[in-house]
């Protein structure tokens, strides 16, 4: 009777920690981001499914938060391609045609974005961002491995009029270091 406890009580623990094994691998994912340094990483491809005259998608990886990426509508995308998989750790936004207040205004902002990460092993991910519709970089906390692809679809205007284009001034990726 006793040695039949026992090996219950063994498959019962081997089972739970069967059960348990992603929810503990995240755990462990998340804790090693939290501790470790991020570091940016670039891009080495950028393609926009649709841009305003003299306003490219690059614009959102030059580093300068004073030009940006400008979309006619909302639906427009960027993919952004990396050279080796890494693992997400934080994207940061600057929303809007500049990080500065008084230029924020001037052109129409995305307030949703839809992010789509394309993993080595060709699964995707799927996260609705929801920004502040304020200058300045917002950080998102991602927490996604073996990330080949990052493509942004724009959502929820505000500021859209005629004459205008929904603007986006940078996009910022860090990989765990």
């Amino acid at each position: 009777m006793r040695f039949l406890v026992i090996t219950a009580v063994v498959l019962a623990l081997c089972a739970g920690g069967l059960l348990l094994l992603p929810a503990g691998r995240a755990l462990f994912q998340d804790t090693r981001d939290k501790l470790g340094k991020a570091q940016p990483i670039t891009p080495v491809d950028i393609k926009a499914s649709a841009e305003s005259p003299r306003h490219p998608a690059k614009n959102t990886t030059d580093g300068l938060s004073n030009s940006y990426w400008g979309a006619p509508a909302p639906g427009a995308s960027v993919t952004y391609t990396f050279r080796k998989p890494f693992r997400l750790v934080d994207l940061i936004i600057t929303n809007g045609p500049s990080a500065e207040p008084e230029r924020y205004t001037r052109e129409a902002r995305a307030l949703q974005m839809d992010l789509e990460v394309t993993t080595q092993d060709g699964k995707k991910q799927h996260k609705q961002l929801t920004l502040s519709d304020k200058p300045g970089p917002q950080t998102i906390p991602t927490g996604i491995s073996d990330v080949k692809t990052v493509r942004l679809t724009l959502r929820s205007p505000v500021g859209l009029t005629s004459g205008r284009h929904l603007a986006l001034a940078e996009i910022e990726f860090f990989q765990r270091s």
